[in-house]
């Protein structure tokens, strides 16, 4: 898996400073005048803006590549709809007889009958399509987990809702470890966006899914007091792919 940012909001800082005033001002300050502002004074701006509705961060894009993913990743990414637009291989047109790459998550690493499945379907996929079979009618038979590319452009509010749900270890192993990816990203290039790329629980101080009674966080009894600062240095240090039980009654995306 690969995440790159290829594109992005350039000086998104003063243009983050700039929305917000013309919310509150009938004569904003110019935008030229925003940008050559103290770096403190443009901190201090900031804090306002993360600290009121999120309007703002509208303005401010970002542009990912994301290669290597499963479709049962993309599946799930496209969910995120407001704010977001994705662009991505089409199993309609891509020939993969020659071969696909997948994706094995969870107990499926390693394993002889998950493996020896993939090869199954990869034999009989190219059977079809020598067959004379149309590509659009024989992808119906490709796995979920067969790797692809997805193109994601997202605004940073709708960045920070999809972090405060990725992040958490409710998610799938894969999506948690392509919000980390997202993440660092992120904040090589714009560190003072790190208020509002948090886990839910770090940002609000408030579980975003209540019924996760597996969550290693919540089984420390970290979440029941809401210590930001204990849940986030140890949500940092946790890396384990840990996955809901009995999701029955506790639907997952």
């Amino acid at each position: 898996m690969k995440v790159t940012l290829i594109n992005y909001t350039k000086d998104a800082e003063s243009l983050l400073i700039f929305s917000k005033k013309t919310r509150l001002s009938m004569s904003p300050e110019g935008y030229e005048d925003i940008k050559i502002l103290p770096k403190k004074a443009k901190e201090e701006e900031l804090r306002y803006v993360f600290g009121t509705i999120g309007s703002s961060w509208e303005f401010v894009d970002y542009v990912f590549l994301i290669e290597g993913v499963s479709r049962a990743f993309t599946h799930q990414i496209v969910r995120h709809r407001v704010g977001v637009s994705f662009a991505q291989q089409a199993m309609r047109v891509v020939d993969v007889s020659d071969g696909f790459d997948y994706i094995s998550t969870g107990k499926c690493k390693n394993n002889k009958v998950y493996d020896g499945t993939m090869g199954i379907i990869k034999d009989q996929y190219k059977r079809l399509v020598d067959q004379g079979v149309d590509i659009q009618d024989a992808r119906g038979i490709l796995p979920t987990n067969i790797s692809t590319n997805i193109l994601v452009k997202i605004n940073l509010r709708a960045l920070s809702g999809l972090l405060n749900e990725r992040l958490c270890f409710k998610a799938q192993g894969e999506f948690q470890e392509v919000a980390r990816e997202i993440r660092d990203e992120v904040m090589r290039i714009h560190p003072w966006a790190a208020p509002v790329l948090q886990v839910n629980c770090v940002q609000y101080g408030v579980c975003k899914f209540p019924n996760f009674k597996d969550c290693p966080l919540r089984v420390k009894g970290l979440v029941k007091d809401f210590d930001s600062k204990a849940i986030e240095k140890e949500w940092e240090k946790t890396t384990l792919e840990v996955q809901p039980k009995g999701m029955k009654n506790d639907r997952a995306n």
